[in-house]
């Protein structure tokens, strides 16, 4: 079944993760309208689309992974060589047209590992990119894919 809806709404994301920087949440939003103009024939609306879209980042979080097998008594303990970024948004679609793909509050997760001996805020906009596009990837074909 084809969907003829022509516009699409996508409210401001808004970051309810503990970290993170602080335009973390206006540049998802924009990069999930970008993709969905670029990737799609739906006019972008302020409000009230056919199709709509929001949500809310609800989770960013830094983890040791690999353990490394050193353990330097100095450092106090064992070192972790890498560390891993995961985002998690959780997002509504609303399809005015067919209710049957909508979702409510559904949740999408992304991950990055990068080498603990780098400073994230050097790599932090290249790991938000990657894990971001992923994340509006799995959206998008969560929500229109159906095409």
């Amino acid at each position: 079944m084809a969907i003829t809806a022509e516009t699409i709404s996508i409210q401001t994301f808004y970051n309810d993760a503990e970290g993170g920087p602080p335009d973390m949440a206006q540049t998802f939003t924009n990069k999930l309208r970008d993709y969905y103009q670029s990737n799609t024939n739906l006019g972008l609306v302020e409000f009230d689309g056919e199709l709509q879209i929001e949500g809310v980042i609800t989770g960013y979080r830094l983890a040791p992974i690999a353990p490394t097998a050193t353990n330097n008594n100095q450092l106090g303990g064992g070192t972790s060589a890498l560390t891993r970024l995961t985002i998690t948004v959780q997002a509504t679609y609303i399809n005015t047209e067919n209710d049957q793909f909508d979702f409510e509050n559904r949740s999408f997760s992304f991950y990055s590992d990068f080498d603990s001996n780098q400073n994230l805020t050097t790599i932090e906009d290249q790991l938000l990119e990657e894990i971001f596009d992923q994340i509006i990837l799995d959206i998008f074909n969560a929500s229109v894919a159906n095409w």
